[in-house]
């Protein structure tokens, strides 16, 4: 337990190291802490569960600059305290995902511009000790693109999992008002049976329960997972399109700000000695 203290009070110092950051970083601690404190006494535990969680993410940029040795940009680092609690805080614990229609669809088109961003840095961090890497800006660019749809994919995996396994409903469902199935067809010929304009679904369980919903058919999850991965299709996609100006044409833009560069072993030095001098001051 001492470890893990020390630890989190390492990595929190290393946040520290960087001004902006470090004041996004605190006045976003500092509203959890009170959304934690609102549903403890509301007794709303999964909401405390999830603001718990939100204060860990929140050391994961600090963690990963720690064990990856790379340095994450400053707007990179704001963007990726201002998600989580978008996702987390805002989205689940205040429900911004059913209150608000286009925010979930806003978050994951940002998850895929974040994660080419990522897969774009990837190659030089996972090849810095080479010296006879020269890439085409066009493979650089597939490579970026392809993580981040990899990703965007894995994550539907786990909703998937999560529904399936747990009863949750990650995947959100959508009522619609036509159908087109070869299941309905009764002769089992694989012919397309359509149904439109449908007003009410009536859904009846063995025990003779009755649930009605009107407005239409029950999608469970199918167009919200199609949703997901074609705008991170749209992230990765403008996300690339910069990547490639940059390296192509030298082009100063946000691909410049948003690549993490890897830390030679002389700045972690440094950066553990003003870390060092920051927890004892003379």
């Amino acid at each position: 337990m001492f470890q893990i203290k020390k630890s989190l009070d390492h990595y929190k110092e290393r946040i520290k190291l960087n001004k902006r950051s470090y004041l996004v970083y605190t006045v976003l601690r500092i509203l959890v802490i009170i959304t934690a404190v609102r549903s403890f006494f509301l007794g709303n535990y999964e909401s405390l569960l999830l603001c718990i969680l939100s204060l860990i993410l929140l050391l994961l940029p600090a963690f990963f600059e720690e064990k990856f040795r790379v340095r994450i940009p400053t707007t990179f680092e704001i963007i990726i305290y201002l998600f989580i609690y978008a996702a987390e805080i805002l989205g689940e614990v205040n429900h911004f995902y059913t209150a608000i229609p286009i925010w979930d669809t806003m978050l994951h088109t940002l998850n895929g511009f974040l994660c080419a961003a990522i897969g774009f840095s990837l190659v030089e961090l996972l090849n810095r000790n080479s010296k006879r890497m020269h890439l085409s800006p066009l493979y650089l660019t597939l490579v970026a693109f392809c993580f981040s749809m990899t990703v965007g994919v894995l994550w539907e995996f786990f909703e998937f999992g999560a529904d399936q396994f747990f009863g949750l409903d990650m995947q959100k469902d959508f009522i619609v008002s036509s159908i087109a199935s070869v299941t309905l067809d009764p002769d089992n010929s694989q012919k397309v049976i359509k149904v439109s304009e449908i007003t009410r679904t009536i859904i009846e369980t063995a025990s003779g329960e009755q649930t009605i919903m009107d407005g239409g058919y029950l999608d469970i999850g199918i167009i919200d997972t199609m949703k997901d991965l074609i705008v991170n299709f749209v992230g990765a996609v403008v996300f690339s399109v910069f990547g490639y100006m940059y390296v192509k044409y030298q082009d100063k833009n946000i691909a410049s700000k948003l690549r993490l560069q890897p830390l030679t072993k002389e700045d972690i030095a440094k950066q553990n000695e003003k870390i060092r001098a920051s927890k004892n001051p003379k």
